[in-house]
């Protein structure tokens, strides 16, 4: 596959995610839509590792890293899950852009990188007052509106811990690897979650659910992730981080377009700070250097 193609398809996946999330829970309930996605995404990475001829490494670094995955595809996803019956799908997107920033605090406080620069402070303040907007204008939309924008946050918030103990451990396994250890760690937990609180076969699984549950079980869970690990190993990581930045974009289209969603000027305004906050984060940097370059470069 070529690296524009796969570029698109990252795009294109994790943009429709948050509607098919939306969709898969729609008469089978939330947690029959994630147990059965996380199966099914489980059950392709061993066909995938079969075809290869490939085993999961099983040294301590790569069944902690596991672990690690796993609390990301289990805590974050069924925090997704229970949020996304609540607001609307665009907004899941919006909010899942604070990742960069929050996994960027996360990574410099455990992971001893980079000090925050001036920038990137900035960044975060502007994120954090687009969230205020987002959160002030859900309260106002009703006290559900309010825990789906809390559970997605909590989401944003265990995703981001998931990856930087998995940076942490350093394992060094592949983009199908990672993937296939985190589902099998979390696929037990989903079954057994499910049959706790639920436990019920869906009387009625509607083509629509049945549909966007196969979609996430094999893009969103296995192809995206794996073609997002290629495109990180291609290109510089500047120009992976766009996705963070196109996919909430889509995804308020996407939700407009096909699901009817309106989610009003102050949630619009909310996503556009969030979105402000996020470029300052990631490229205010490298525009401050190329404005002093050109000062000093330029003739008097």
């Amino acid at each position: 596959m070529s690296v524009p193609t796969a570029y698109i398809g990252v795009v294109l996946i994790w943009s429709t995610t948050p509607l098919a999330i939306k969709w898969s829970g729609e008469g089978p309930g939330f947690l029959f839509g994630v147990a059965a996605r996380m199966w099914l995404g489980a059950l392709v990475c061993v066909i995938l590792l079969t075809l290869l001829s490939r085993g999961l490494p099983r040294d301590r670094a790569a069944l902690k890293s596991y672990l690690a995955g796993g609390i990301g595809v289990f805590g974050a996803m069924t925090s997704v899950y229970w949020g996304a019956q609540y607001i609307p799908s665009g907004l899941i997107s919006v909010l899942f852009g604070l990742t960069p920033i929050v996994t960027g605090v996360m990574a410099a406080l455990w992971l001893q990188e980079r000090a925050l620069s001036w920038h990137k402070l900035g960044g975060i303040v502007l994120a954090l007052g687009g969230l205020s907007v987002v959160f002030a204008r859900g309260l106002h939309l009703g006290e559900q509106a309010g825990y789906g924008i809390s559970a997605i946050v909590l989401a944003v918030c265990l995703h981001s811990l998931s990856m930087v103990l998995v940076k942490k451990i350093d394992a060094q396994l592949s983009g199908l690897e990672s993937t296939s250890g985190a589902l099998l760690v979390a696929a037990p937990c989903y079954l057994l979650v499910w049959l706790l609180f639920d436990g019920q076969w869906p009387a009625d699984l509607g083509p629509r659910a049945a549909a966007s549950i196969l979609y996430l079980a094999i893009f969103g869970s296995v192809l995206g992730f794996v073609m997002f690990f290629y495109v990180l190993k291609q290109i510089d990581a500047s120009r992976v981080a766009l996705v963070t930045l196109l996919t909430p974009v889509l995804a308020l289209l996407f939700g407009r377009l096909f699901n009817q969603e309106q989610i009003g000027l102050e949630l619009y305004l909310g996503a556009m700070l969030i979105l402000l906050g996020m470029g300052l984060y990631q490229w205010g940097g490298l525009v401050i250097r190329t404005l002093r370059y050109r000062a000093v470069s330029e003739p008097d």
